[in-house]
């Protein structure tokens, strides 16, 4: 399992030496590069005869089972498609050509592949693979699967996916059992290039031949892959379980040394989270990363956290913070007014709700990159400047982002949820100015229409939130509901765009480039996955390709920062929270490295069972 770091919270040092190169050659000639890895910026950090990532136990041992819980109910184990809800964990088994470490924010390292070679100007890379990777099955993978693999993405894969890859490639070609060549257009941004060849899941070609399953349907099974996790068993909506596959091809290969560690990951699935934390309580599951600050706060007192069973801690996240965040849907007309979106996001009291609600655990997200370098802040730079002017002068974008600080959330009292005078008269008049006006019942209405917001939940747990929120938007005289759905409804009016806010966690990364496209981009909007709100902005598409054509760091930096702060000025979702921390309870039956690597929690992946803890814990009658 070769996992992919998450995009949460604050940046990692930047690597020291910034190269011009974009790779770490083991040999050069006819101005081709060969080499084990691959990166945009920086040094590689570890060379090609590495024995282990340096952040792993290579002792620890095999064996025994870590169980987690998960929301809701699955139908599917196909996580490509937009047909059914997928199984968590779903894809534990899925490897690609090459891999991240969660300890390098810009390396890719060759993983199925031996070496990689590319010319100078990038026009096509070559992966020599390697010849003793086999499938779950035991089947032989070689190059042909990779161009099968390739091409079913590119003809059944999501739309927005294909959309923003298929002018990328301009073909695959197998050269030889375990030697394949991608070529790009002139279009493909640069530094996606390796990336996304790279990138590039790898399944069994004679399996989906075999089986006629296709990847935009659903199923009831996972892919056949590479990795190191195979399906064991599923009880729909209850249950799936992973077992680690004993023939696994890359046991003893340096990226797996003290990785892989458990024998079985079971997920218990829960109607909510109250039930789930109860079940946690009892034993039902052993690893919990929580997500509720009142349960965070004041719901770890039961028995066997007080008996020393269990272990509560708070980890260290180092990756980009979430912005967790309210979007509104841009396709309904009365959002389509930066005034009307501006004033019902003012009606948000974070400083209140983390004060009350929250027990001062999280941060409200000021950038779509907190705590990072990559957040705009204060007045923009004349570098920054430089690439606002063309779209201020175009009349893409207000002049005043050329002499406004970024744009950063309203501060609220925190004695009251309730807006102060001043917080609501000046939203009151941005809705006065929108047209929407009040009549005698305090009700406001434009063109005889009542101004409503419905917001779609899942959870209960948002409840306590939601609530106070519609309180303080009845306020400015605008009707809020809470629309809380199961978790298929959920998942199908965010695709139908049947809402007017909804959650999105925004996931950002240390190096953006063409993922911004589903984040942001207009191409995007029409069936997206990430563009939930529908953005269609010509200014941020051409600030995205502006990012996307960042050759150094500074110019990485100094791009983002004007995306950054144009996407904050927009005013198109309500920034909420995030977390720079792991909240993590387990039952003393588990170990992990310490210090735990920048860049990745890791449960999963490097922690490992101690049985003589598990062995203590059932003695104790605390486990079955």
């Amino acid at each position: 399992m070769t996992p992919t770091p998450r995009a949460t919270t604050k940046k990692v040092a930047l690597l020291a030496t910034i190269l011009s190169a974009t790779a770490v050659p083991a040999m050069s000639q006819n101005d081709v590069t060969t080499a084990h890895a691959y990166s945009s910026f920086g040094a590689i950090k570890y060379p090609a005869d590495f024995p282990h990532l340096d952040y792993v136990n290579p002792d620890a041992p095999k064996g025994g089972e870590i169980s987690v819980w998960a929301q809701g109910n699955f139908d599917s184990f196909n996580q490509y498609a937009r047909e059914g809800v997928p199984a968590s964990l779903n894809t534990i088994g899925t490897e690609r050509i090459m891999t991240s470490t969660a300890d390098d924010p810009y390396g890719l390292y060759c993983y199925l592949c031996t070496t990689l070679e590319y010319p100078e100007d990038l026009s096509w890379v070559i992966f020599n693979l390697r010849d003793d990777v086999t499938f779950q099955d035991g089947t032989p993978m070689t190059a042909e699967d990779v161009a099968f693999t390739h091409r079913l993405f590119l003809e059944q894969g999501i739309i927005e996916y294909r959309r923003l890859v298929e002018r990328y490639f301009d073909g695959v070609e197998v050269l030889d059992p375990y030697r394949i060549k991608f070529s790009f257009t002139d279009e493909a941004a640069m530094r996606d290039r390796v990336g996304l060849a790279g990138g590039t899941p790898v399944f069994s070609k004679a399996w989906f031949e075999e089986t006629g399953v296709r990847l935009d349907k659903s199923t009831k099974r996972p892919f056949m892959s590479t990795g190191a996790y195979v399906l064991d068993s599923f009880d729909i909506n209850r249950r799936v379980v992973y077992a680690r596959n004993p023939d696994f091809w890359g046991a003893d290969q340096p990226f797996n040394i003290g990785r892989n560690n458990f024998d079985r990951i079971r997920v218990e699935y829960f109607a909510d989270g109250s039930a789930a934390f109860e079940g946690f309580k009892s034993g039902d599951y052993t690893f919990r990363t929580e997500s509720s600050s009142r349960d965070w706060a004041t719901g770890y007192d039961f028995p066997a956290l007080q008996n020393g069973y269990v272990t509560k801690v708070e980890l260290p996240d180092g990756n980009v913070g979430q912005r967790l965040s309210w979007v509104f849907n841009l396709d309904k007309e009365k959002w389509q007014d930066k005034r009307v979106r501006q004033a019902i996001g003012m009606m948000f009291n974070f400083a209140w709700s983390n004060n009350t609600l929250f027990y001062d655990l999280y941060k409200q997200p000021v950038s779509f990159w907190p705590g990072t370098d990559l957040a705009a802040s204060g007045l923009p730079t004349p570098e920054e400047i430089a690439i606002l002017q063309p779209l201020v002068d175009e009349g893409l974008l207000d002049p005043e982002i050329l002499t406004a600080e970024a744009n950063v959330p309203l501060q609220h009292g925190a004695e009251r949820n309730q807006p102060s005078r001043r917080i609501l008269r000046a939203a009151s008049q941005l809705m006065d100015e929108a047209g929407w006006i009040t009549g005698d019942d305090g009700i406001r209405r434009k063109d005889g229409q009542e101004l409503e917001v419905v917001i779609i939940q899942f959870s209960p747990l948002f409840d306590r939130i939601v609530n106070p929120y519609i309180n303080n938007l009845k306020l400015l005289g605008v009707t809020g509901r809470l629309d809380r759905i199961d978790t298929a409804q959920y998942v199908e009016r965010r695709r139908k765009g049947d809402f007017d806010l909804t959650n999105q966690g925004f996931q950002m990364g240390f190096e953006p480039s063409g993922g911004l496209l589903q984040w942001f981009g207009s191409a995007t909007a029409d069936d997206s996955s990430r563009n939930l709100a529908r953005l269609r902005s010509p200014a941020v598409d051409k600030l995205v390709a502006e990012v996307m054509a960042a050759e150094t760091l500074d110019e990485l930096t100094t791009t983002t920062h004007a995306l950054d702060r144009t996407l904050r000025s927009l005013n198109y979702e309500i920034p909420l929270w995030y977390n720079d921390k792991h909240w993590v309870a387990y039952y003393n039956m588990y170990g992990r490295p310490d210090p735990l690597p920048p860049l990745d929690l890791g449960q999963f992946d490097f922690w490992w069972y101690d049985a003589e803890g598990a062995a203590a814990l059932k003695a104790a009658g605390v486990l079955r």
